[in-house]
């Protein structure tokens, strides 16, 4: 995990269940780091000029930031009911839901939030906004479905790149939190001449020896893996190779994973605000908790 001193997790919460789930989750990440946990609800309605909520009443703006703050008041008490003795702070912030948590994030050690919500996260899983926050938060996101398991392993994509380590440090570090074994997973396509069946129908397939391509593979996991595998020694690690959708096959594995790690963009990516194409689609699909890191240059993993 990134090392900031003293730096808080921060969580967003709008008052619905998922918000809740993301606020007992984020006081246990607080907690096993020993670090101050920060509630925050971004306060949309004055910027809008219309009230939160389905239905549209006149609200005065003082009488809308208490209802705020009284969802900011019960996410504090419910993360201390996982930790009674965990440092909890709250505040409503002005600003849309994307641009607070941005800002936040400057000073966090991670940004938490849930799928699904109800109001001043919702639209954060929904549309490019997701996109958008874990491709350019300054601290690792991690995005919380409902109850997370209690078991099963951290799952980690892996494809050499150096996002790819700062996700596979990140992972270790969670593993050996959480005591738990690492699922590593490097997945990979046979080549092939891109386009060529759609526009040619059958042809025949690129030369090329699957053993040495599986050989190439394998050497390149183990050398991602051998470096935070000294750091950690008691975490134990399965290494999976699979040729397959890289996507699909780290969806597949999170359905028994108590958490599965990305990278926000690897090999391939079109820049450094977009998330790559592998971590949007495990994002909008990912059946655990997910956490998405993003590569900052001179930041070290702690």
């Amino acid at each position: 995990m990134t090392d900031r001193a003293g730096a808080p997790v921060v969580v967003g919460v709008d008052g619905s269940a998922s918000a809740l789930a993301a606020v007992r989750m984020a006081a246990r990440e607080a907690a096993a780091r020993h670090r101050p946990l920060r509630v925050v609800n971004a306060f949309l309605w004055p910027l809008l000029g219309t009230p939160l909520g389905p239905v549209a009443v006149a609200l005065p703006d003082e009488e809308v930031r208490q209802e705020a703050g009284k969802l900011v008041a019960e996410a504090v008490d419910e993360a201390h009911k996982v930790d009674a003795e965990l440092e909890v702070t709250g505040a409503v912030v002005d600003g849309g839901p994307v641009a607070v948590l941005l800002r936040e994030s400057r000073d966090a050690a991670l940004i938490v939030l849930g799928h699904r919500g109800l109001g001043g996260f919702a639209e954060l899983l929904v549309g490019s906004a997701a996109v958008h926050l874990s491709a350019r938060a300054d601290c690792p996101v991690l995005v919380v479905r409902d109850e997370p398991r209690a078991d099963g392993p951290v799952v980690v994509g892996v494809d050499g790149s150096a996002l790819s380590d700062e996700a596979v440090g990140f992972a270790f570090a969670e593993a050996a939190q959480r005591g738990t074994e690492l699922v590593a997973v490097r997945a990979w396509l046979y080549p092939a001449a891109v386009g060529a069946r759609e526009a040619y129908g059958d042809i025949m397939p690129l030369v090329y020896d699957p053993e040495k391509l599986r050989a190439d593979e394998e050497r390149g996991l183990a050398e991602a893996l051998a470096g935070w595998a000294e750091r950690y020694p008691e975490v134990p690690v399965r290494r999976k190779l699979v040729a397959a959708n890289p996507a699909r096959a780290l969806v597949e594995e999170s359905t028994d994973a108590q958490l599965t790690v990305v990278g926000a963009h690897g090999r391939g990516s079109l820049g450094a605000l977009l998330l790559g194409s592998v971590s949007h689609a495990v994002l909008h699909h990912c059946r655990s908790p997910l956490a998405i890191v993003r590569h900052h240059k001179g930041r070290a993993a702690a």
